[in-house]
């Protein structure tokens, strides 16, 4: 080998975990203090209208499945797509903008247009963030099973998933909630954590392994994710099986989205944070020590 050759070392195929946060929060930032009202709505929408596919899928694909842990891989897998498309296009999904709103809140203290503060635009941009969701998802739901009929089993296996979601009604009480609350958490631990390595990632499969692999844990583990739960809900209640709106939203929404709230700021967005600030100022006192 030639001496004179110059050796450029590849690029890096991901960013540094200490920098994804703040990627998220620039992120977060860009939108609380750029998009309209408009905008954001008609983001959530198809964010909600996104994993209503992945939902669907997600059936279908594990539909007529005997082996339990083959058919929670398939349902994990189908709705991977779904997550995904939100994280390719730009959607804003409640669970994910639940780490990166507060990893804006965590990293700019700076003013927005108008005089209003970035709290206030963050506020509204995650409020509009879970309307958009709901919306998108129910609408959604009622276009697919106006237009489609995909059989006992189908409907047979949705059943058995929001029966699941439901499940802390049977407990009932401070208790259900408390557990539902609980499963939320996990849930949104491993969403959030999908978000975060998928911004991680520089390339398009860089992006989709992370997602795909925590998606289908969270999945597999039959934690309460609320746009997921309102898209099963959608689907269903059409079809006339369904819990009814009223303990759908009470028992499988609501907490779960309480739960994804407190698992993405105290487990992704909060820790991450710390570790981001304490290796800035690491790193600060070592060039201050070098000169």
């Amino acid at each position: 080998m030639n001496d004179d050759t110059e050796y450029t070392m590849p690029s890096n195929q991901y960013i540094a975990p200490e920098d994804v946060l703040f990627e998220m929060a620039e992120a977060g930032s860009e939108r609380a203090c750029s998009l309209r009202v408009s905008q954001v709505l008609i983001l959530s929408v198809l964010a909600g209208g996104f994993i209503s596919i992945g939902a669907l899928f997600s059936t279908l694909i594990a539909t007529g499945t005997e082996n339990e842990g083959v058919k929670r891989l398939l349902e994990g897998f189908g709705f991977s797509v779904g997550f995904f498309l939100v994280v390719l296009s730009g959607a804003l999904l409640f669970t994910e903008a639940n780490v990166e709103l507060p990893a804006t809140l965590l990293g700019h203290r700076r003013k927005v247009s108008g005089g209003a503060t970035l709290r206030n635009a963050v506020l509204k941009l995650w409020l509009l963030a879970a309307i958009g969701n709901m919306v998108g998802a129910f609408v959604l739901g009622q276009v697919i099973v106006s237009v489609s009929d995909y059989g006992t089993g189908f409907e047979e296996l949705i059943g058995e998933v929001v029966d699941t979601k439901m499940r802390f009604r049977d407990v009932g009480g401070a208790e259900g909630f408390f557990k539902a609350v609980l499963s939320g958490v996990v849930a949104n631990w491993l969403v959030g954590m999908a978000a975060f390595l998928a911004t991680m990632g520089r390339t398009v499969i860089g992006k989709y392994i992370p997602v795909l692999v925590t998606v289908m844990a969270f999945v597999a583990g039959g934690f309460l994710h609320s746009p997921a739960n309102m898209a099963y809900l959608s689907i269903i209640q059409p079809l006339g099986n369904g819990p009814g709106w009223g303990e759908g939203l009470l028992w499988a929404v609501l907490p779960a989205a309480i739960g994804n709230i407190i698992g993405a700021f105290f487990l992704v967005a909060l820790p991450f944070s710390i570790v981001s600030s304490r290796r800035d100022a690491g790193r600060v006192h070592d060039h201050e020590a070098m000169q």
